[in-house]
Formats: structure tokens, C-alpha cells, sequence
């Protein structure tokens, strides 16, 4: 039997606090982080319409690694 131990009861208070009325799911997140590493590299302000991509990268760990992963090629392809 699983109990619930106190991290885990933080862990889920901070997820829960972290939700917002309006987010996007990983495959939405993924199909657009493209755009959202393109504008990071160019310097330029994240515009409304990536808003919720930056959300997203902000509370999920594995779209995070897979931006992370994506801007170093970018960079790395630039050479």
C-alpha cells in the first residue's frame, strides 16, 4: 500500500497552485516549441501567442528537456 508521505503532499499542493483556468497539454506545447526556440535565440519578447508554450515549459519537466534539447541544436546548427 502506498502512503502519501509530506513531499508528496507538497508536490501535489505545488502542482495545484501551479494550474492555470487556461493551459496547453504536451502535444500542443510540442508542436509549437519550435517557434517558441526560434523567437528565444532571436532575442525577441515572447509574443501573446506563445504565451501558454512558456507557461507550459514552466511546469513540465520533459517539454522543458525536449526545448532544452531542441535550442542546443538550433544553437549548434548556427555554427
Amino acid at each position: 500500500m502506498n502512503h502519501l508521505t509530506l513531499k508528496n503532499a507538497r508536490d501535489l499542493c505545488e502542482a495545484l497552485l501551479a494550474t492555470r483556468d487556461v493551459e496547453i497539454g504536451c502535444d500542443d506545447c510540442l508542436m509549437q516549441v519550435a517557434s517558441y526556440c526560434e523567437t528565444e535565440l532571436a532575442g525577441k519578447e515572447i509574443p501573446e501567442a506563445l504565451r501558454l508554450v512558456r507557461e507550459h515549459l514552466e511546469i513540465c519537466a520533459e517539454c522543458r528537456e525536449e526545448c532544452q534539447a531542441l535550442l542546443s541544436a538550433m544553437l549548434e546548427g548556427s555554427r
